[in-house]
């Protein structure tokens, strides 16, 4: 068990790494593209890293508990319900 909690941890940091990378990206592009200066871009592509690096790593561990998932599935099940009653 704990094995597995390690790797969820590796996965879900590696996760956040690669996708602020694609994302930062991004951000520099647009950011350049709208101000026509690759150095602003780039400050905000810096800045924007640091914050939403740590936003997503714990908004991804919060998706790793069990009581999370429940209520997602929960919320899911009740609106699946609500569909299909008014659709008779």
């Amino acid at each position: 068990m704990m094995a597995l909690k390690r790797r969820s941890r590796i996965i879900s940091t590696t996760k956040t790494i690669t996708w602020r990378i694609v994302a930062s990206l991004d951000t520099f592009v647009l950011s350049w593209l709208l101000t026509g200066s690759a150095s602003i871009g780039a400050s905000i592509a810096t800045l924007e890293i640091m914050t939403k690096m740590f936003l997503y790593y714990a908004h991804e561990r919060q998706w790793e508990k069990p009581e999370v998932n429940l209520f997602v599935l929960r919320i899911f099940k009740n609106i699946e319900t609500l569909v299909k009653k008014r659709g008779r």
